[in-house]
């Protein structure tokens, strides 16, 4: 169909990472590992069975999915969820600039004071437990504590 000012009534396309994020839903609402075609009835929407094939092969690639023989097919689990997919995209971007300094000094003066304040007490919680504490200070499976902790 033609719209009047004369384009063509398409679908609109989808934001980058956008339909990943979808099957990768999709596939965390199943009761257990799920097939391809599974996914595709989930979704709806037309997609062809192989472009969720594809999806699926690319979340694997990044370690997203893991998949396993069903059959002739496979059957796909979810080994990351959505955060953790954006988790991945942030790394990747992050890994193939070469001023790794500027890229993070750049993201973190965008941030509003609430997702500083979170990334703050994130970095505070992580370093407590590479130091063998737990994020509440107490200690770690080693016995030891955090620098400082007594």
């Amino acid at each position: 169909m033609t719209e009047p000012d004369g384009t063509a009534d398409r679908p609109r396309r989808r934001a980058q990472g956008e339909l990943e994020a979808q099957v990768l839903s999709a596939l965390g609402q199943a009761p257990g590992p799920a097939t391809a075609a599974w996914v595709q009835e989930r979704l709806g929407g037309g997609l062809a069975y192989t472009t969720v094939v594809t999806i699926l092969t690319r979340l694997r690639a990044k370690g997203a999915v893991t998949r396993e023989r069903a059959g002739r097919s496979f059957a796909w689990t979810p080994a990351a969820d959505v955060a953790g997919l954006a988790a991945f995209r942030m790394r990747r971007v992050l890994e193939s600039e070469t001023d790794r300094h500027a890229v993070l000094a750049s993201f973190v003066s965008a941030l509003g004071p609430d997702d500083e304040a979170l990334l703050r007490a994130l970095l505070t919680d992580a370093a407590t437990l590479v130091d063998g504490g737990t994020a509440d200070g107490r200690p770690g499976p080693e016995g030891r504590r955090p620098e400082g902790g007594g």
